[in-house]
């Protein structure tokens, strides 16, 4: 009766962190780039119930056997396994900014922070004093050859992540690829967005401000590992659009059925607790009566 108390406790507490991932994503159904959480829990083991008062032996030509009758199986209850990170793609709004950028595909932008490197999906860029392309946050964009520096409506990205400038911007023109825009004439090519993906992108950990940070065997508090940044060939590369933003995957119809499954399934296991503690009442309370 008290292992019931138990497995109930413990789907109360699966029920929190499910409840607990549905209002991150509710929260953030607005935020650009943002990925859905799912809370996923796995069984604990389950113990094989026998009549423990009953002989169970008997004898057979070649010895004994035990002949214990088996009632069945107990459950005993759930663990959080992990947090799942939903990577699936997020519909593109159009937003007519230049510094906004969206990732069709797998993939994500790398971004310099004082903590090292960091990888995103939230394209909205801007502008920062220093002329170079920045998160909201102030960290600037990666590209192949570092920091991207830009200016106001003077460069183009394409869909290969190049980025081009008027040839009247460039330091150097004469040394730098070029080509012919058919709105600004000669272009030069002044860098390349830096983008990366990962061998098990479901174990990047969230940083915040739509950030995820890398996890490698060398870091102590991580069981499971999303390996090392790989940066991605032009072939392989996801397609960059000027622009546009990448919406939150986060579907507000499906969150609140889930929250509605979640508190149902909640209660559900609090009236299970209740009717334990009111039959272990009831036992002790009979079993001093007549004993008493």
């Amino acid at each position: 009766m008290v292992k019931g108390i138990y497995t109930a406790a413990s789907g109360m507490r699966a029920q929190q962190w499910r409840l607990d991932s549905t209002a991150n994503n509710l929260a953030n159904l607005n935020t650009d780039g943002y990925k859905r959480e799912q809370a996923v829990f796995k069984a604990n083991p389950e113990m094989l119930l026998r009549r423990t008062n009953d002989d169970g032996v008997y004898l057979n030509p070649f010895g004994s056997a035990d002949a214990m009758p088996i009632i069945g199986k107990l459950g005993t209850g759930v663990e959080f396994n992990e947090l799942y990170i939903d990577f699936s793609q997020g519909a593109f709004k159009e937003t007519e900014n230049d510094y906004d950028l969206a990732l069709s595909g797998k993939g994500f932008f790398s971004v310099a922070t004082p903590y090292g490197e960091r990888y995103t999906r939230n394209g909205s860029f801007q502008r920062g004093k220093e002329g170079f392309l920045e998160t909201k946050e102030g960290y600037p964009v990666l590209g192949l050859n570092g920091p991207i520096r830009v200016q106001e409506n003077n460069f183009k990205i394409d869909k290969e992540g190049n980025v081009w400038i008027n040839a009247e911007y460039a330091d150097d023109p004469q040394t730098m690829i070029s080509r012919v825009d058919n709105e600004w004439g000669e272009v030069v090519l002044l860098n390349t967005l830096r983008l990366v993906d990962f061998e098990r992108p479901r174990y990047l950990q969230k940083q915040g401000s739509s950030l995820y940070r890398a996890t490698d065997p060398n870091d102590p508090y991580v069981k499971v590992f999303s390996g090392p940044p790989i940066p991605l060939e032009i072939e392989n590369r996801p397609e960059v659009y000027q622009g546009f933003n990448e919406a939150a995957n986060v579907d507000p119809v499906v969150e609140m059925v889930q929250m509605i499954e979640v508190n149902r399934a909640y209660e559900a296991n609090q009236k299970v607790i209740q009717n334990h503690d009111s039959l272990l009442g009831t036992l002790i309370n009979q079993y001093a009566r007549y004993n008493g």
